[in-house]
């Protein structure tokens, strides 16, 4: 098939390079001094503390918090004593702090940093009294387990070329790292888009294998910690997504979704034979930890988080709830107690721990303002009733509201801190996040209804809830980042006239060509492969790029960075090129220090003042 503008897929070619600063500047005139005006308000929010991670260890809790303008790791007391590790700016400008592991002693720290939010970055093993560098691993590497001081295994992620065993990439592979020397001890035959986890027992025993093909299913692999050729297949029956929880008392415990609705539960295996310990609830089991003789079990319950807490034997000892409505996540446990992290649509952050059944706040961040969060049902066009979230600041109502959605990766839209968006509320705007099929708020099923041939359900469930507020009187600005881009790029093809406006981050709009820009190929056990006939013919249908046509579309805004390594930027230069060859009222906005992992606080600030500047021209808001 013809494609007019593949041109625009060099990203490096001077000729592309103007035409994307000519695009920003088309921008800048559209949008004016507004972003200006607005850049305070916007960086009051931006900057607040925001944990990122933690981890517990024997010194304490490591934290990753984003705090002001840059990126710190934390070392915090069990005393409530406080001490900074380590500051992003000491790395150098522009450079985004990304995440950590740290040894069960509390002793080696790696960390991982990239400039301007690329993918690929270095990390490096330091020593936590001094932070002299031990050891630098540069690409994507991940899941640093230790072995002791001097030995680690690594997870390396393949964008491009071979694997040592001749896989084309991308795919990854588990080395031992020692005295500065690699040795590939994990993975070897693994085919392409298939990806690897590893972590070890709390007891430092066995380590911990899942290899994942895409969101689709996984097994688990599982053996000595000390000798890899020993990892050998645990659980792996069928395809179904599992995940490893821990080796305890001589069994392996895991979290699979291979119940009849794939919504989780827990499975003890040992001596050849698997025992269901806590069954499949109503509700999709998120995440589940062992800590002393209990089971804590993580829940979404209309996609908030709960826990409960088991015997290991699966009986009910509890049950935590916590308010208001909010995500847990970042669970770490030593065997003895559980930090997580909870947030939600008005709080950046509280930090828990979990000690003897009891639940204590180690610290949290709250921000000011008199916000109300309710929860509702819109049904899809197939009469499926699509949850949401709606918040708004208390007794203010406009009209005018900016709908979120995702919808894709098993990745489900729960409450967090949305701190870009409160200027909007604050303005009494409607913020509405929905939770779309191909999500994992409601278990794998949820997830597999929106993959694949059967992608329009997500598109459909947006297009529902965009009428439902459309009935009710709101005007209404869609907005999506990555895959959330893909979606609103469709929505805007297939029903431009039930929006007021568009937004368009970070997108992946070409799906008949997504698989050959970087790491696409990763995608197509949730995409579909667009050399198959079959899946070709049903992704063409949606494929954003390949649907604009002649008709009359709403104002909209498409927004990239030159270091997005994950989702090249071509999707989006094209999909702009293609809306302005039919007249459409179509911006471009391309950032040059950000990519899809993220940028520096500084430079978000200015790309949510511009998205703000936009939506605010877009419903004829005052400053």
């Amino acid at each position: 098939m013809e494609d007019p503008y593949i041109w625009l897929e060099s990203i490096d070619d001077p000729k592309v390079i103007k035409w994307v600063d000519s695009e920003n500047v088309r921008l800048r005139e559209f949008l004016g001094v507004l972003p200006g005006e607005l850049r305070r308000e916007v960086a009051k929010y931006v900057k607040i503390p925001y944990l990122m991670l933690v981890k517990v260890c024997r010194k304490g809790y490591f934290a990753l918090f984003r705090r002001g303008s840059s990126f710190e790791i934390v070392l915090i007391g069990r005393d409530g004593s406080r001490r900074k590790i380590l500051d992003s700016r000491s790395l150098g400008k522009d450079v985004v702090l990304k995440w950590f592991y740290i040894d069960d002693e509390g002793e080696r720290l790696a960390y991982t940093f990239s400039y301007a939010g690329s993918d690929v970055g270095i990390t490096r093993i330091v020593d936590t009294k001094d932070l002299e560098i031990i050891d630098e691993l540069k690409g994507v590497v991940g899941d640093i387990t230790w072995i002791d001081k001097e030995r680690y295994y690594y997870v390396r992620f393949y964008r491009e070329g071979e694997t040592p065993d001749g896989v084309k990439a991308p795919t990854e592979r588990v080395f031992l790292r020692e005295g500065g020397k690699d040795v590939m001890v994990f993975g070897e035959g693994i085919p392409q888009s298939y990806f690897i986890s590893l972590s070890k027992s709390t007891d430092s025993s066995k380590a911990l294998v899942a290899v994942f093909y895409g969101s689709s299913w996984s097994n688990i692999y599982g053996g000595n910690l000390r000798d890899p050729d020993t990892w050998v297949l645990v659980y792996g029956k069928s395809k179904f997504m599992t995940y490893p929880i821990d080796y305890v008392n001589g069994k392996y415990y895991v979290l699979s979704h291979d119940d009849r609705r794939g919504l989780g539960r827990v499975v003890e295996v040992g001596d050849g034979l698997s025992k269901v310990v806590i069954k499949a609830w109503r509700y999709p089991l998120r995440d589940a930890v062992i800590v002393g003789n209990h089971l804590v079990a993580h829940y979404l319950v209309n996609a908030s988080s709960i826990l409960k807490v088991y015997t290991l034997s699966g009986k009910l000892v509890k049950r935590l709830r916590f308010r208001p409505p909010g995500t847990l996540s970042s669970f770490s446990t030593d065997g003895k107690e559980l930090v997580f992290k909870y947030e939600s649509f008005i709080i950046p952050y509280r930090l828990y721990r979990l000690v003897n059944g009891s639940v204590e706040l180690i610290g949290s961040k709250r921000i000011r303002g008199d916000y109300i969060v309710t929860e509702g049902w819109v049904r899809s066009k197939d009469g499926t009733p699509i949850h949401i979230f709606i918040i708004e600041r208390r007794g203010c109502r406009l009209g005018k509201a900016v709908v979120y959605g995702y919808g894709g990766f098993s990745i489900g839209l729960t409450p967090r801190y949305y701190h870009f968006i409160t200027p909007f509320i604050n303005r009494c705007g409607t913020f509405v996040v929905t939770n779309l099929r191909g999500g994992d708020e409601f278990g794998e099923e949820w997830h597999k209804a929106g993959m694949r041939e059967k992608k329009q359900n997500v598109f459909n469930d947006f297009i529902a809830i965009i009428e439902y507020l459309r009935s009710k009187g709101y005007s209404v600005v869609a907005l999506g980042s990555s895959n959330g881009g893909l979606l609103v790029g469709a929505v805007l093809t297939q029903r431009p006239e039930i929006l007021d406006g568009a937004v368009i981050g970070y997108p992946v709009l070409d799906m008949l060509r997504f698989h050959k820009l970087y790491i696409g190929s990763a995608w197509i056990p949730e995409y579909g492969n667009p050399d198959d006939p079959r899946d070709r013919e049903y992704l063409l249908k949606y494929s954003p790029y390949h649907n604009v046509k002649k008709v009359q579309y709403p104002p909209t805004l498409v927004f990239t960075g030159l270091h997005d390594d994950r989702v090249h930027p071509g999707h989006a230069f094209k999909f702009v090129a293609k809306l302005k060859e039919v007249n459409a009222p179509v911006f471009l906005r391309t950032e040059k220090l950000s990519g899809h992992s993220g940028a520096t606080p500084d430079v978000k600030v200015r790309e949510y003042s511009d998205i703000l500047a936009f939506i605010f021209k877009v419903f004829k808001l005052n400053h």
